[in-house]
């Protein structure tokens, strides 16, 4: 009886407790002191400060990303040169030459070649449970994450971000939550890398060492009003802040002042359009001196400031002793909370005007604790990043010189040149009569002949391009063997007589030559469904049912009570969405229905048939009235055999294509 009781008194006061404590934590938020004006523009300014050294910092990187952007979609001859004082261009300079400057894009080729063995290889997130036991959550979690990659077109954004992983050698995403398309939804977006800046002493790979990450944003004023504007002052403050930063005067003075460089005519400050207003979005690691509190009542582990300790850890205590006191209870026996003084590390966001004005700021809403952003550089080798395009450049320029070079050879060289010697000029035709009687079909030229004269002649000189052609096929041969990307990763035919296992040989070895850039992307896609991952499990806080398009009887419930504390493991495994994984299903289960081991409808619900949605339908109805004719004693039909489903799929087998 005593034991009761006191489990009775244990639960009166974890309920009071979490009341309390709850009750606290929103007076503290809401007591919390506001700075002044003056206090937070002078923070905004020291952060704008920090991010601009930053955006600083990747202005090589910017200028290269363009020269391979130039390069990759055909603008070849824009590298500046310097010409008696004077700054062109290559591609002008050889048009002040007289000639015209050609190019053969091969790099956009390659791109194109290397984008398609990606979307070859048909892969997808998986999620694996740590506990074996609870493997079955980690599929509903994969098949939940699956859908959220379909709501999110993610064939198509990682496609994209692979075509700028390959040409500048950076691939970013950002990872939120919210309103858009009228869906309240996890989202996955794609940051521009010009737009986007990051720590320069950065020198994981993995980005775990970084401590300032952020992009430029954009928007119109409606925008800016709709994100950040919560009341009438606030759209009064905001009118103020624009109104002042798209007038130059005020921004010419800070790029004076922080040396801001004009990048692709980019800058940090302004935006390139005037009718947009430029947002900078900062996440910054900081730091503080905190509490971990674990309360052994309600079993929470949190964390408190440091000047709430005593009001609500030594205040909180000192109630539950009373209370167990006033209960008969030993103080040994009553739940405390147990606080530990700590330095937290922790990411806090601003959002900051151009000229340092704070709009909003906080600590990190993710679960997950991180900033929202996804980024993956390569190789990223004592911090620099070298794109996949950028080992072919030189010999894409040679290329084209080879072939304006030949091109001009071929121009300059005689081609039909008269040679019509004076002495032998008619008296009654004129120089130009000569030459077009000449040139015309059947034509009849008299002309004066004496001794010693040459008889008019026409000199065809042989174009000697045969060293330029060597020259252009060693170059051509040099851009395979550099790129890894050869003639049979390309699709082209192999010579006659060639074996298959040979040209799959040859394949597999273009392949082998790509997979560390393969393997470096696959590992940012794995990266990006994690904190997918986190986010569903911190925003999805309803049951849902969630069907993948595309798939028969797909349908799983998500439970967010017995998924949210789950751990997960993602990998990157070949995707089981794919034309021979599902001819490889279908052909096993008809072999398993033709053993008369699984029923008709199994066979249709797992299988993946065209038909499977309408035979299904057929045999369910007939089987209502064999019911209902068995129910009133009429004579009940034989269900349907092999040969009845085969009739009405229309062959002996499935026909996959």
């Amino acid at each position: 009886m005593r034991d009761t009781e006191r489990t009775r008194h244990l639960c009166r006061m974890q309920e009071e407790a979490r009341r309390r404590v709850s009750a606290q934590h929103i007076e503290t938020v809401s007591n919390t002191r506001a700075l002044s004006e003056a206090q937070q523009r002078a923070i905004g300014i020291d952060i704008l400060i920090m991010a601009d050294h930053c955006w600083n910092g990747l202005s090589t990187y910017r200028e290269q990303r363009e020269r391979c952007k130039r390069y990759t979609y055909g603008d070849q001859w824009g590298d500046t040169i310097e010409v008696d004082g004077e700054t062109i261009t290559e591609g002008e300079y050889i048009r002040r030459q007289g000639s015209v400057p050609l190019k053969n894009n091969l790099i956009r080729r390659l791109v194109r070649n290397v984008l398609g063995v990606y979307a070859s290889q048909a892969k997808e997130p998986t999620c694996t449970a740590r506990d074996r036991e609870e493997q079955s959550l980690g599929e509903t979690m994969s098949i939940v994450l699956q859908c959220n990659m379909q709501l999110n077109r993610a064939n198509e954004l990682y496609a994209r971000t692979m075509e700028e992983f390959l040409i500048g050698g950076l691939a970013v995403h950002r990872k939120s939550y919210g309103w858009r398309n009228n869906k309240l939804d996890c989202w996955t977006d794609i940051v521009p890398t010009t737009h986007f800046f990051v720590d320069g002493g950065m020198r994981d790979f993995r980005g775990s060492d970084v401590g300032l990450i952020g992009e430029l944003h954009d928007i119109s004023f409606d925008q800016l009003c709709g994100t950040f504007a919560k009341s009438r002052e606030d759209f009064t403050r905001l009118s103020k802040i624009y109104a002042e930063a798209r007038e130059m005067r005020y921004l010419s003075q800070w790029q004076e002042q922080f040396g801001t460089r004009r990048i692709t005519n980019l800058s940090f400050y302004s935006s390139g359009d005037s009718s947009l207003c430029r947002v900078i979005e900062v996440w910054r690691r900081e730091r503080k001196a905190r509490y971990r509190c674990h309360d052994y009542l309600t079993g929470e582990i949190f964390k408190i400031e440091e000047n709430d300790f005593v009001r609500l850890v030594e205040d909180e205590n000192a109630k539950r002793i009373e209370m167990g006191i006033s209960s008969s209870m030993s103080k040994e026996d009553i739940p405390l909370i147990h606080a530990e003084w700590f330095i937290d590390n922790y990411w806090q966001y601003y959002f900051l005007s151009p000229l340092g004005d704070i709009l909003a700021q906080g600590e990190t809403p993710y679960a997950h604790g991180e900033h929202p952003y996804v980024f993956k550089a390569y190789p990223f080798i004592d911090g620099e990043v070298h794109s996949f395009v950028s080992d072919v450049i030189d010999q894409q320029r040679y290329v084209n010189r080879l072939v304006t070079a030949q091109d001009w050879v071929m121009r300059a060289s005689a081609k039909g040149v008269l040679l019509f010697p004076e002495d032998a000029l008619p008296d009654d035709m004129t120089r130009e009569e000569i030459g077009d009687a000449w040139s015309r079909y059947n034509s009849v030229l008299f002309i004066n002949t004496k001794n010693g004269t040459p008889m008019p002649q026409q000199v065809n000189a042989a174009t000697p391009t045969s060293a330029i052609s060597e020259l252009l096929g060693m170059q051509l041969k040099f851009f395979e063997d550099i790129s890894g990307v050869n003639g049979a990763l390309q699709g082209k035919p192999g010579f006659s007589g060639m074996a298959a296992s040979l040209y799959a040989q040859q394949t597999q070895n273009a392949t082998t030559s790509l997979l560390d850039i393969l393997n470096s992307f696959s590992s940012f896609i794995t990266d990006g469904a994690m904190k997918d991952v986190k986010n569903i499990q911190q925003f999805y806080t309803t049951r849902r049912v969630i069907a993948i398009a595309g798939r028969n009887s797909e349908h799983t419930i998500y439970d967010p009570e017995e998924i949210r504390d789950v751990e997960f493991d993602l990998s990157i495994v070949e995707s089981t969405n794919t034309p021979v994984f599902r001819a490889m299903a279908n052909d096993m289960l008809l072999k398993i229905w033709e053993s008369g081991q699984i029923s008709v409808e199994q066979l249709l619900e797992v299988g993946d048939f065209p038909f499977a949605d309408k035979l299904l339908q057929n045999i369910k109805t007939k089987q209502e009235k064999m019911s209902q004719a068995a129910a009133q004693g009429g004579q009940i039909e034989a269900a349907p055999t092999m040969n009845e489903v085969q009739q009405q799929t229309g062959g002996t087998g499935a026909n996959m294509q």
